[in-house]
């Protein structure tokens, strides 16, 4: 692999939201568990394709090994033999902030006066202007980039290096963590314990696992399952657990006010995950049921638009009585490759990821389920192609909210002004896509879809009311004039 995100020579010039990161941490004497970390990042290869890379310790010295690219692609059986020891965190890669290139590859490493310190992070910060200021007021001499703009810096970075001022890992957690605003799920470890934390509002999924002989974070349950680590419970916002030889400790940096993401219950999560004890399948086959419920059409056959589209699909046929079918088949290897499409191959457009069949398709009336709509390009070149395949009619269901505004938690959501959603209405955004019939899930039926309290729940890229203090310039460059805040 390049560096390049998988979707940026995207045909149709439409991407899916992308999350930031996985993360993953282990701590099991005896185990080899460079490979565990290896499984772990591989369930969590969907968080992040652009970078790789895992820091293992076998008590006496840390060892980094990093790369673009997908886990498999960066980690083969003579790089994991070599990585020894008890104790690593790992992370795979997509970048809001920061460059996608090696130099910002995760984990991060820095020597220490302890030893060092590793540290791998999933989310996105909103204070890192703060945190530089304090970073040269703590070592005069740090290296620090101004972050005038949202990819100047990687804010992995500099916790890291505000870790390297103190006198302990433990320490600078303390002091750090509570100074931290934005959405951070982190593992990181010196040379003997395993540490993870997750910000106050809980924005971003961390779990904690038990092996038989250690402990195990990751970003999410599958990550867990992988391994053959038991689920214990969500590490909860506001709480830093550390792992050593001493057992699992556990101590609250903050006062917890959660805000856990709506968007991961849509899309970013794995349907075989857990969120707050709802396996995310269960919830999205119970949207599917109430976008049937909201939005009901007289059709001939309900198709997903694979994958993500499938578990609502299900439940928009289930509570609507219209069969489900296989109308699309996806290549799953597009963004997968080193070669660029030439421009012939360009203009096929959505035919690289998706090929309809035509035998199921020809002559019915459609019911199209699809997760979001971000440019509405996607959708356009969907419909035109379903219409081309024999589709009678072609009605789109969309199991979110429109998506109206930005996130700054770690999804890379385009600007309010590249969105459609902003700019046009249901009926004129059916009519520019080319659809017979357009329909949302309301936002009160996402929510009570998921069976959490609204409070409990970050929603802004749906209603524009944001948990965490957004700085001005992130929310100027993202075409804000104002931010309003629940």
């Amino acid at each position: 692999m390049d560096g390049r995100a998988p979707h940026e020579s995207d045909p149709v010039g439409d991407p899916k939201p992308r999350e930031e990161c996985g993360v993953f941490g282990v701590w099991a004497p005896g185990e080899e568990v460079a490979k565990l970390t290896y499984y772990g990042l591989f369930a969590l290869q969907h968080r992040g394709q652009e970078s790789a890379g895992m820091s293992v310790s076998n008590g006496d010295r840390i060892m980094v090994f990093k790369d673009m690219g997908l886990v498999s692609h960066v980690f083969d059986e003579n790089t994991l033999n070599s990585l020894t020891g008890h104790l690593a965190i790992g992370h795979t890669r997509y970048s809001t902030t920061g460059a996608s290139v090696w130099k910002n590859a995760q984990p991060t490493y820095r020597a220490t006066s302890y030893g060092g310190v590793a540290l791998a992070h999933n989310g996105n910060l909103t204070n890192t202007d703060e945190l530089a200021a304090w970073l040269k007021e703590r070592d005069a001499s740090a290296p620090v980039v101004h972050k005038d703009r949202m990819d100047s810096t990687n804010d992995t970075a500099l916790v890291t290096a505000l870790f390297t001022t103190f006198d302990s890992v433990l320490d600078a957690a303390r002091e750090v963590l509570p100074r931290l605003t934005g959405a951070f799920c982190f593992t990181f470890m010196d040379g003997k314990t395993l540490y993870a934390a997750r910000d106050p509002q809980g924005v971003r999924p961390l779990v904690l696992g038990r092996l038989h002989n250690g402990w195990v974070v990751a970003s999410e349950t599958a990550g867990l399952d992988i391994v053959g680590a038991t689920f214990i419970r969500e590490v909860e916002p506001g709480e830093m657990i550390a792992v050593d030889a001493g057992g699992l400790r556990s101590e609250r940096f903050a006062e917890p006010n959660p805000k856990g993401c709506l968007f991961e219950y849509v899309y970013l999560a794995r349907p075989d995950t857990t969120i707050a004890n709802r396996r995310v399948y269960s919830v999205r086959v119970e949207i599917g049921r109430t976008l049937a419920m909201e939005s009901p059409v007289d059709a001939d056959l309900v198709i997903p638009t694979p994958e993500s589209g499938i578990p609502a699909a299900i439940g928009y046929a289930e509570a609507s009585g219209i069969p489900y079918g296989l109308g699309l088949v996806k290549n799953a290897y597009v963004g997968r490759t080193f070669i660029q499409p030439s421009q012939t191959i360009r203009q096929l457009g959505i035919r690289l990821k998706l090929n309809p069949i035509r035998d199921v398709i020809e002559g019915k009336r459609l019911v199209v389920v699809d997760d979001s709509i971000v440019r509405g390009n996607t959708q356009r070149a969907l419909v035109k192609m379903l219409r081309e395949a024999g589709a009678a009619e072609v009605h789109v269901r969309i199991s979110s909210p429109p998506v109206e505004w930005p996130c700054f938690y770690g999804i890379d959501f385009a600007t309010r002004a590249e969105l459609i959603a902003p700019g046009l209405n249901s009926e004129e955004i059916c009519r520019s896509i080319g659809a017979d019939t357009l329909a949302y899930i309301s936002l009160e039926g996402l929510v009570a879809s998921t069976g959490v309290p609204k409070k409990r729940l970050c929603r802004a890229c749906f209603d524009g009311k944001y948990p965490v203090h957004v700085p001005a310039e992130q929310a100027r460059l993202m075409h804000l004039e104002e931010v309003s805040y629940e």
